[in-house]
Parts: structure tokens; sequence; C-alpha cells
């Protein structure tokens, strides 16, 4: 209602305008003497005969042209040539009307009340902008803003320092810009000086006093970006970021885009691709069943899942709470999507049969495991139950009702384990493998390594532990892993089920591995402090079962390369699924006797197993 009012208002103001751009212009015309002129006197009644209907022509011409639509308060370049062809066309509109009605003004009139409609109209809506500006020097002047820096002097970076001008409500003030290219260093940006590269931007900080700083670069490859970031982390500035073109749908910039920089930009890796169209032809109008589907990596599977539009989504798991999570953010971003919650054990073995006889699902992703390192080590009978057991079930049900593809999670510490977690998950792949030469069941295993930010992670522990001032612990100043993103890696699972021919061990390709005590210490400077300083980083010792480098393919195994350039097929390794049934049988009987020999039991099966604790 405010709007309209003020459009209302406007309008009035530019009736006025009009009507003054033609007392000028006849002024102009006649050398300010019109009144005593008897020609001035013939035309100037033309005029005022006609006044309706030229106000009306060129009213509705500024309405067409939406010039009372516009925030007048950001008035830029884009609006003057808003008003100079609105004021061609309205005076273009008014001629041609003069025209048709055989009437007759002075050539001079036209053109002059053109150029003082630009003027005067032109002129009331920035002095608007100039009233606004001199209102929003007093918050300035109260030192009551951010200083910024900018980092790209392009496209994106242009528009950053016009949103934050605009938007005084922001208090914040574009102080420097740096860009890599040589070219622009000396230029400015809408006032806005470009002073230095990457490299300067410590130096800059410092001597701008800055307090915040917008990378602008949102096309660079993210190699670039992280680069950028760690520069940026050695300030003590805010850091936020506008996204990459992907993330922009209509490749524009705003002030609601722009998010705060997070860990995974210090990734470095380039966006997925994905082949959408294979990963719906096994999917859509299928029953997809997802164990473990409340977990991060199974809540996930089950978003990405959605878009593709299953006959059915089974989401199964034994933790109610974040199951009833995804249910209800399923039905709100996906009403017309088919759901069902089913609470369940995977070690239940006859509640799995019912629920594989009710439902027959096509497509299986077990996400269901006990991955907690130290947890495992302390219950290695836990970890066999249900790392072992519960995929054996699972995969039987599998195979008994006819699914046509199933999938399991599997991670990189299964490699050369050196912890009951890791060695039961190499038995679940192990399972997976036997069981795909001889079923018409597609069984693969999809390994990869930590996701950022799942449940039990190390990022939200150095989160919780930063927020309560430190100390931040890690376990040894060598340890690396390596990392994605839990849509990167839910998405190249979902992508590996699509390539399954039965019996493969995908791994997926993670970069380069991320030293724990860097990613520490890049979080702290995220945050806002100073490692060591600010925030202290304690070194713990490794945990029991850890070791200080993950692997991604066993030392027997080959890599072979997909279509996929992130996803690797690991060379099948030959075991003979009778002598493999007869091993995991043998472990019942161990189940409620002497650990150590449920222990030497794992070894027996898994010989690259090697306890380190």
């Amino acid at each position: 209602m405010e709007k309209k009012i003020k459009s209302i208002l406007l309008m009035f103001v530019d009736i006025t305008a009009i009507c003054v751009s033609f007392v000028f212009a006849f002024a102009i015309r006649f050398d300010g003497n019109f009144i005593n002129n008897p020609l001035a006197i013939q035309h100037f009644d033309v005029f005022v005969e006609n006044i309706f209907a030229i106000i009306l022509i060129k009213i509705i011409v500024f309405y067409a042209f939406k010039m009372y639509d516009s925030l007048w308060r950001y008035a830029s370049v884009e609006e003057i040539v808003q008003i100079v062809t609105a004021s061609f066309v309205a005076t273009t509109g008014f001629v041609s009307y003069f025209v048709i009605q055989q009437l007759n003004l002075p050539r001079s009139i036209y053109i002059l009340t053109f150029m003082l409609d630009i003027t005067l109209i032109g002129g009331i809506r920035f002095s608007y902008r100039a009233f606004r500006k001199i209102k929003s020097s007093d918050i300035v002047s109260s030192n009551k803003f951010k200083r910024v820096m900018i980092v790209g002097a392009g496209q994106a970076g242009a528009m950053v320092i016009k949103e934050l001008k605009n938007h005084d409500q922001l208090c914040s003030k574009p102080v420097v810009v740096v860009d890599d290219d040589d070219t622009k260093l000396g230029k400015t940006i809408k006032g806005v000086p470009i002073l230095g590269d990457r490299y300067h931007i410590k130096k800059l900080a410092e001597k701008k006093k800055i307090d915040e700083i917008i990378i602008a670069i949102p096309s660079a490859p993210k190699s670039k970006i992280r680069e950028v970031v760690e520069e940026c982390s050695r300030t003590k500035c805010k850091l936020k970021i506008v996204p990459g073109m992907f993330e922009l749908i209509d490749g524009k910039v705003s002030i609601k885009e722009i998010r705060d920089v997070n860990i995974e930009d210090l990734l470095g890796r380039e966006a997925v691709k994905v082949d959408i169209e294979e990963m719906t032809h096994y999917l859509k109008n299928r029953v997809a069943l997802i164990t473990g589907g409340g977990g991060s990596i199974g809540s996930e599977l089950c978003r990405q899942i959605a878009i593709f539009k299953p006959k059915r989504l089974i989401i199964l798991d034994i933790y109610e709470n974040n199951a009833y999570d995804i249910q209800n953010e399923l039905m709100r971003n996906h009403p017309q999507l088919s759901v069902d919650v089913l609470i369940a054990s995977i070690r239940d073995r006859k509640r799995l049969e019912e629920i594989f006889s009710t439902y027959k699902p096509g497509v299986v992703f077990h996400a269901a495991a006990h991955k907690h390192v130290p947890l495992m080590e302390a219950n290695p009978e836990e970890a066999v139950k249900n790392n072992v057991f519960g995929t054996l079930n699972v995969a039987e049900c599998a195979n008994s009702y006819g699914t046509e593809k199933f999938v399991l999670i599997s991670t990189d510490k299964a490699v050369n384990p050196t912890n009951i977690m890791g060695a039961t998950k190499r038995i679940a792949e192990m399972i997976v493998q036997t069981m795909g030469k001889n079923s018409k069941t597609e069984f693969v295993a999809v390994r990869f390594g930590n996701v950022l930010g799942s449940n039990g992670s190390v990022i939200p522990l150095f989160k919780n532990q930063i927020s309560k001032g430190g100390p931040v612990t890690v376990t040894h100043l060598e340890v690396t892993r390596y990392f994605m993103t839990i849509r990167e890696a839910v998405q190249l699972v979902i992508q590996a089920g699509a390539m399954a021919e039965g019996g493969e061990v995908f791994v997926l390709d993670m970069g380069e591995p991320v030293k724990i005590v860097d990613l520490a210490e890049n979080l702290i400077r995220l945050s806002g402090f100073e490692p060591y300083q600010d925030i202290d980083i304690e070194f713990v010792g490794l945990r029991p079962g850890e070791k200080l480098y993950e692997e991604l393919l066993m030392d027997e195994e080959g890599l072979k390369e997909t279509k996929h350039n992130k996803i690797f097929i690991g060379k099948p390794l030959h075991i003979d699924y009778k002598v493999l049934k007869a091993q995991l049988l043998a472990f019942k009987e161990l189940m409620d006797g002497n650990r150590e020999d449920l222990i030497n039991q794992i070894q027996h099966i898994v010989p690259t197993y090697k306890r380190i604790s």
C-alpha cells in the first residue's frame, strides 16, 4: 500500500514537471518574453488546449517503461538510460498526436521539452538518491559501519559494490578492491580503488582497517577460490563469498546470495558433473529403499533420489527422530512423493523379510552401519552384528525378492584396515562382491573417505570446541584424511549405482588428502580467531584403531577407469562365496564367547587387517 501511494505521488510530481518543461521551453524559445508575443501566445494556447492529452500520453509511456516501479534511492546508469528512452518515446507520442490532430508547435519546443523532461524528471529522482546518500552519511560519520574489501574486479565485484552502496541498512562501506589482473590495478570501480592482487590482501586489510572481505569471483575454478580463501584466512577479517555460477540461477548477484565462507570452500573441488539421464533411468518409477535413511548420508540420498521421482521411497532406520525429520522435509519439498518410514533394525532378519516381501524394492542403498572407530574398538561384537550380519541380511533379502540394484556405502577405512570398523566394512564389501557373481541383483559397493559435516565427523566437533573457546583437539600433527561434501559423495554414489554391472567396488576420486591440523587452523580463522593465540590446538594422540593416512585401494587391487572422471573400479578379488559363508557362520559361535577369538576370526577373513591398538 505504501509503495502504491509513493508511485501515485511520483506521478503527480512528473505531471508538474511536464507542465514546467513546456513553460520553460516556451520561455527559452521566445527569449523569456512570450506573454507579450502574439505568436507565442497563439502556440501556448494550443499547448493549454491539449495539455490533458499531452500529460496522459507521457504518463502512460512512463508507466509502460516501469518508471514508477524503480527504487530511486538506487538510481544509477541503468535508470538514466530508462529516463532518456522513456522521454524520447513520450515526446514522439505527443508529436504524433499533434500531427494526427493537425496541430502545430515550433520544432524547437519539441526538442526543448524532450531535454527538459530528462533534466527535470531525472533530476527529481537523482535528487532523492542524493538526499538518501547525505542521510546515510550520518551512519558513516558515526563509525557504525563495516569497512569492506572486495576480491574480484569483474562484473560480480562491481555488482557487490553497487549493492553495498545502495543498501544503507547493511552499514557496509566498500573501501578497496583486489584483483589478479595487472591491467586493472590503479583503476576504480564505482569510486572504489583497485590497489593490489591476492597477495596484497593481508597488507591492505591491515592498512585500510578492513572488517570484512567479500570474495566475488563466482566464475573462478574452485582451486583458485581455495587459494584466495587461504590468503584471506591470514587476516582477522570476517569472510563472505559470492556463490559459484552453478549456484546462481540467473547469473545475477545480490546481497541475499552472498554467504559466509565455509570449510568446503577450502577443499578446492570442482562441482560434480553427473549423467542425469542415466540416473533417472534406474530410479524413476522404482521403489527405492534406503537403510540408515535418517543418517547424514542416508538422508542426503533420500533428498537426491526424490528428485528423480521414484514410485515409492522407503526410509528404514532404527533411530526414529532423524527418520521423522527427513520424512517431514520430503513431504514439504516433494508433496507428490510416496514416502514410507519404517523403524526397524537390519539385524532383525524376520522384519527385513516382511519389508522386502511387502514393498519389493527395485533399488536398495545400504547406508546403515556403525561407523565410529573408537566405539567399535570397544564394542567389536556390535560392529560384527551390524556391519557384517546386518549387511548380509539386507543383501540376501535383496537377492531373494528380486531387487535390481544393491548399493553398499563403504569407506576408505576398509582398505588395509587397522580398526574393527574398517575390517567389518571390508567384510561387507566381500559379501557384496561374492553375491554379485551369482545373483540377478547387481550388487556393488561404493568406497569414499570422510564426509564434511556428517554426524560424528571432525568439523562439527571442531566447531563445538571453537564455540566454547577451545582448545581444538587434533590426534596427531601429521594425520591426514580424504574429504568430500555430503552432496558430492551422494551424487557420485547414485551415479555409480547407474553404472553397476555386479560385483564392483567403485572408488570415488577424493582429491588430495587434507592435513587435519590445517583443517583445524583454517576453521579457527574462518570463525574469526587466530590459531594458537585466540584458540589453542592440542595434540592428543591417535585413538585406538586410527592410522595417520587413509587409503582408497588395497595393494592387491588395481584401478580401472570408468566413463566418469571421478569414479573408478577396483579390480575384483576372487572370493569363494561358500568359504566366506562358512567363515561368517563361524562368527555366530564366537559372538558370546572370547573377544580375542572374535578379533582373530576377523583377521582370518580379512588378512590385510593389522591391529595397531
